[in-house]
């Protein structure tokens, strides 16, 4: 639903838990105050001064085009993949930090619109940044589903240099980091499992198949991780011991189907739980189960 700014000024509507609601400067002028919660904790609220949260000052402070536009880029707050790059006006960042849902300006229909209006995906927001020229904008939120309009997780899945390499691609490659590669790389070895393969398996495909193997490497790699502390040995070791534990570990997800995007999820959680706390919570979830 679009909510015009207009009507919100006009009608002093006020929005509570994280919505908008007006105040009064010491000129007697209404300005826009937005009391909404902690952008890294969206499920818990706080108080903050006013003076921090008037929108208007904030928004002044954007160098928006002739047009009154902005470049606008989606982020997701796990996995660091950019998910879509929009424009979005004054309204439209206004109702993002309002609703918490990322919205942009549509140039060709001259409207606003919230991504997942019509498809139930949205981009919830977390928290938006300003670069340093202050001219464009991160939506840095945690999508419900795939961004693109195909279907894809993210907009960006056409590689240039493969496309300079005037070759075939076969399916799409999405834009990921290192981290991301890897865990696409293995899920295909994962799923080259079920096809007839001749010749010797890859080391990937033989820790897939075998738990036992796959869980004296990690124990093996995490104790020659933990040994380059104790004997003292240069970074680059410690880099490479710790390569190994999270190559082997990713294996590990890919056979339990959990995708490193929960576990970043899980520890993003943790960010405001002391490790005492989370402990505690475990051991009396376990014994409920109990």
């Amino acid at each position: 639903m679009t909510i015009s700014y207009a009507h919100m000024l006009q009608f002093s509507t006020s929005f509570l838990n994280g919505k908008l609601s007006f105040t009064s400067d010491n000129k007697g002028r209404r300005t826009h105050v937005l009391p909404f919660a902690s952008l890294e904790r969206p499920d818990k609220n706080i108080v903050v001064d006013p003076k921090f949260c008037q929108v208007d000052s904030l928004l002044d402070s954007v160098k928006w085009d002739d047009k009154g536009l902005a470049v606008a880029i989606a982020q997701n707050v796990d996995t660091g993949a950019i998910l879509m790059q929009g424009f979005a006006n004054r309204e439209a960042v206004f109702t993002t930090l309002s609703s918490r849902k990322a919205t942009f300006f549509s140039r060709s229909r001259s409207t606003l619109w919230t991504k997942g209006e019509t498809s139930n995906n949205f981009i919830n927001i977390h928290d938006v940044f300003l670069d340093c020229d202050r001219d464009s904008i991160i939506y840095l939120g945690k999508p419900d589903g795939p961004t693109c309009h195909t279907g894809a997780e993210t907009c960006y899945y056409t590689s240039v240099f493969d496309s300079l390499k005037q070759q075939e691609i076969e399916g799409n490659r999405l834009a990921l980091t290192s981290l991301y590669s890897l865990e696409s790389t293995i899920s295909q070895r994962k799923a080259e499992l079920a096809e007839e393969e001749n010749g010797k398996p890859s080391w990937t495909k033989r820790l897939l198949l075998n738990d036992k193997l796959l869980c004296s490497k990690i124990r093996e790699e995490a104790n020659e991780l933990c040994q380059t502390l104790e004997n003292n040995e240069d970074k680059s070791r410690t880099a490479s011991e710790m390569a190994d534990v999270l190559y082997h570990a990713m294996v590990l997800l890919a056979v339990k189907d959990v995708k490193v995007e929960d576990v970043l999820q899980v520890l993003r959680q943790r960010f405001f739980q002391s490790g005492i706390e989370e402990k505690k919570s475990r051991v009396s979830k376990k014994s409920e189960q109990d």
